[in-house]
C-alpha cells in the first residue's frame, strides 16, 4: 500500500511541475499576439486547475505518508504550511486569470493582471523550490 501511496505521490509532484515553468509563460505572454494570448492564457488557467488537483492528491498521499514515518513535528509543520501556502497562492491566482481572460476578450489592458500573476507565479515556484528541499533533506 505505501509503494501506492509513494506513486500517486509522485504523480501529483508531477502535477505541480507546471508551476515551476509558470512565471515563464506569464513572463513571455504579453509578447504575444491577442489571440495567442487568449490560448495562452487559457492553457495556464487549465494547467492551474490541475497542477490544483495536484496538490490535493500531495494533501492525500502525504499526509498518509507522514502518518506512517516517524518525522519531526516542526518539518510537519514547514511541509503542511508551504502545502496550505500554494493551496492559496494557486487558488488567487484564479481571479488574475479570468480578468485577463475577459481583458483579452474586451480589448483592453491586461498590464495589471499579467503583474498579479507575475508575482503569484514567482511565489508558487519559489515555495514549490523550497517544498522539494524539504522533501529532499527532510529535517
Amino acid at each position: 500500500m505505501d509503494k501506492i501511496f509513494f506513486l500517486l505521490h509522485m504523480f501529483g509532484t508531477a502535477a505541480l511541475g507546471f508551476y515551476l515553468i509558470l512565471p515563464f509563460l506569464v513572463g513571455s505572454t504579453q509578447k504575444l499576439s491577442t489571440g495567442a494570448q487568449e490560448g495562452a492564457v487559457n492553457v495556464m488557467r487549465v494547467a492551474n486547475r490541475i497542477a490544483q488537483y495536484g496538490l490535493v492528491v500531495q494533501l492525500i498521499t502525504g499526509g498518509y505518508m507522514m502518518s506512517q514515518g516517524d518525522y519531526a513535528v516542526i518539518w510537519m509543520i514547514i511541509v503542511t504550511v508551504l502545502l496550505l501556502g500554494m493551496f492559496a497562492i494557486g487558488g488567487i491566482m484564479g481571479k488574475p486569470l479570468k480578468s485577463a481572460m475577459a481583458g483579452i476578450r474586451e480589448k483592453r489592458d491586461i498590464g495589471a493582471d499579467m503583474a498579479k500573476l507575475r508575482t503569484f507565479s514567482l511565489l508558487l515556484a519559489v515555495l514549490l523550490v523550497v517544498m522539494i528541499y524539504f522533501m529532499v533533506y527532510p529535517i
